[in-house]
C-alpha cells in the first residue's frame, strides 16, 4: 500500500481530489491543496528570479568591464559555495526534524529577496551592487533546496511525486516566460531599477502565499542503516554523479554566455533570448520526459541528456553566428536539465523505495546546486572563447554520459542493478504483472488515497525458459514498482537475492 503523506489526512474521500492541484471540500467550502499553495508560492518566485535577470542585464553588472568584475564574481560565487558546502550538511538535518523547518527557509528566502532587491534600486550604478546580487543567489538556491524537500509533504502518494515535479517546472519556465513580457518593456523605459521594484513586489507576494503552506516536519527521525544504505547504491550514486555534472554545466554555459555577450557589446536583447531559451528547454524537459518513461527506462532518459547536451555542443561551436549557437545550447541545456532531473527522482524512488523523500531530495538539491557554482567559477576565472567552452561543454558531457553508461554496464554484469522484467519472465510475464498493477491501482484504502498493493513474487508466472539463463534461475525479490505519470507501470524492476 502506498505510504500515507500529510496530504492524506486533508483528502476525505477520492472524489473530493481528483487529481493533483485539485480543490479540497471541507464543511467551509472548497479550499486550495496544499500543491495548489506551494505552486502559487513556486510561481511568484520564479518570476522575482526572472525579473532580476532581466534588470542585472541593464545594471553595472554588465557596464564594468569583465577583467574589473571577474574577480569580484569569483570571490562571490565562492561565498555562494559556503553555505551549500558548509552549512547545509550540519543544518539541513535540523531543519528536516523540526516541524515548519523548511518553510521557514522559504519564509525567509522570499522576505529576504524582497528587502535585497529594494535595496539594490539604490545600487544599480555601486559596486555594492555586487554582494547583493550573490546574496539573492544563496536565498534563490536555498530556496530550491527547501522546495525539494516540501514537493513530497504535498502530495498523496509517491505516485503523484514526479508528477508535482513537473508541474512545477512547467509553472516556473511559463511564467518565466509571461515575466518577460513586461520587464523587457520596464528596462528600456525606466532601467533596471523598474525591474528591481517589480521584483520586490514578486516576492512581496511570494512571502504571502508562503504563509498560506502548513508548516510539516520532513523527517521526524535521523536517517537509519536502510536508508542510507539505500541512498548509497551503485545506480543511485552513480545516477546522481551525471547530474551534477548536468547542473555543472548550466552555471558554466551561464557565465560563459553571459560574459562573451558583454565582450562582444550585444545588446540586452541578446541576454534575453538566451533566458527565454533556458526556460523553453525546462518545459519542453518537463513535458517530454514524464511521457518517455513510459516506454524507456529512466537511466536511458538520463544517458540521453548527456548525448544530446554533447551533440548540441560540437554544432554549437561550429555554428556560423556564435550567439546563435549560444541561445541554441541554453536551449537544449534546460531541457537536459530538467528531464535529467525528473528521470533521476524517478530513479530514487525506485531504488530507495524506505528512504524518506525530502530529506534525500533535499540532500541531492544541495549537491547539485554545489556543482553549478563550481561549474560557474570556470568561466569566471578563466577567460574562455565562446567556441572552446562549447566544446569543452561537450566533452564533458560526453565523459559523463560514457561513464555513467559503462558504470551501467558493469553492475548489470556483476548483477548489483535491477533486471527488467522483460527480461526475466518474457513477454507474456510482464504484460500479466502489468495488467495485475492496474488492477491493483484502482482500489481505494480508508483514508481515501488510491492503493498501491504490490504484487508478491507469486502474482507472477513462472519464468520461461527460453529467455531465463541458467545464472538468473534462483527466486527473485520484487522492489516496488514506480508508475509513470500517466498511471500505468512500464517497468517492474527486479534484483537477485544476495549470493548465499
Amino acid at each position: 500500500m502506498s505510504p500515507t503523506r500529510p496530504y492524506d489526512e486533508a483528502v476525505p474521500s477520492p472524489l473530493d481530489a481528483v487529481s493533483l492541484g485539485a480543490p479540497v471540500k471541507t464543511e467551509q467550502g472548497f479550499i486550495a491543496s496544499p500543491f495548489t499553495r506551494l505552486a502559487r508560492t513556486h510561481a511568484l518566485m520564479v518570476a522575482g528570479d526572472t525579473a532580476v535577470a532581466v534588470a542585472l542585464a541593464g545594471s553595472l553588472f554588465f557596464d564594468i568591464t569583465p577583467d574589473a568584475a571577474r574577480w569580484r564574481i569569483a570571490l562571490y560565487l565562492l561565498l555562494t559555495a559556503a553555505p551549500f558546502a558548509v552549512v547545509a550538511p550540519m543544518v539541513g538535518p535540523a531543519l528536516d526534524r523540526m516541524k515548519g523547518g523548511r518553510r521557514i527557509v522559504m519564509l525567509g528566502s522570499a522576505i529576504g529577496r524582497a528587502v535585497v532587491c529594494a535595496l539594490m534600486i539604490r545600487e544599480v550604478d555601486s559596486l555594492l551592487l555586487f554582494p547583493l546580487a550573490f546574496l539573492l543567489l544563496v536565498m534563490s538556491k536555498s530556496y530550491a533546496v527547501s522546495k525539494a524537500a516540501l514537493v513530497p509533504t504535498v502530495v498523496r502518494s509517491d505516485d503523484e511525486l514526479l508528477e508535482a515535479n513537473a508541474k512545477l517546472t512547467l509553472i516556473g519556465a511559463i511564467v518565466g516566460f509571461l515575466v518577460m513580457v513586461p520587464a523587457l518593456p520596464l528596462l528600456q523605459l525606466g532601467g533596471p531599477e523598474w525591474d528591481l521594484a517589480l521584483a520586490s513586489i514578486l516576492f512581496v507576494a511570494a512571502t504571502v502565499f508562503a504563509l498560506q503552506t502548513k508548516p510539516t516536519t520532513i523527517a521526524e527521525l535521523p536517517a537509519g542503516p536502510q536508508e542510507k544504505a539505500e541512498l548509497h547504491r551503485a545506480g543511485i550514486v552513480l545516477a546522481g554523479s551525471a547530474m551534477a555534472v548536468v547542473r555543472g554545466i548550466v552555471g558554466f554555459l551561464t557565465f560563459l554566455v553571459a560574459f562573451y555577450i558583454r565582450n562582444a557589446g550585444s545588446s540586452e536583447f541578446w541576454f534575453a533570448l538566451v533566458l527565454a531559451a533556458s526556460g523553453l528547454g525546462a518545459f519542453l524537459g518537463a513535458f517530454l520526459t514524464p511521457r518517455l518513461r513510459r516506454v524507456w527506462a529512466e537511466e536511458r532518459i538520463l544517458i540521453s541528456v548527456l548525448l544530446l547536451v554533447m551533440l548540441t555542443g560540437l554544432v554549437a561551436a561550429n555554428a556560423g553566428s556564435r550567439l546563435t549557437a549560444a541561445t541554441a545550447a541554453a536551449l537544449v541545456v534546460g531541457l537536459g536539465a530538467s528531464g535529467g532531473k525528473l528521470a533521476f527522482d524517478s530513479i530514487v524512488q525506485r531504488d530507495a523505495p524506505d528512504a524518506n523523500r525530502g530529506r534525500s531530495f533535499a540532500r541531492f538539491e544541495t549537491r547539485f546546486q554545489l556543482a553549478w557554482v563550481v561549474g560557474a567559477f570556470i568561466p569566471v576565472i578563466v577567460p574562455i572563447p565562446i567556441q572552446a567552452g562549447l566544446l569543452g561543454l561537450s566533452l564533458a558531457a560526453g565523459a559523463a554520459g560514457a561513464s555513467y553508461f559503462a558504470g551501467l554496464r558493469y553492475l548489470r554484469a556483476h548483477g548489483k542493478a535491477p533486471v527488467p522484467l522483460l527480461e526475466r519472465v518474457g513477454v507474456k510475464g510482464a504484460v500479466t504483472a502489468r495488467l495485475t498493477r492496474r488492477k491493483a491501482g484502482t482500489k481505494t484504502d480508508a483514508g481515501g488515497a488510491a492503493s498501491a498493493e504490490l504484487p508478491t513474487p507469486t502474482d507472477l508466472p513462472p519464468p520461461d525458459p527460453s529467455s531465463v539463463s541458467a545464472e538468473t534461475t534462483a527466486p527473485v525479490r520484487v522492489t516496488p514498482p514506480v508508475v509513470p505519470l500517466g498511471g500505468e507501470q512500464s517497468q517492474l524492476p527486479l534484483e537477485l537475492p544476495p549470493p548465499g
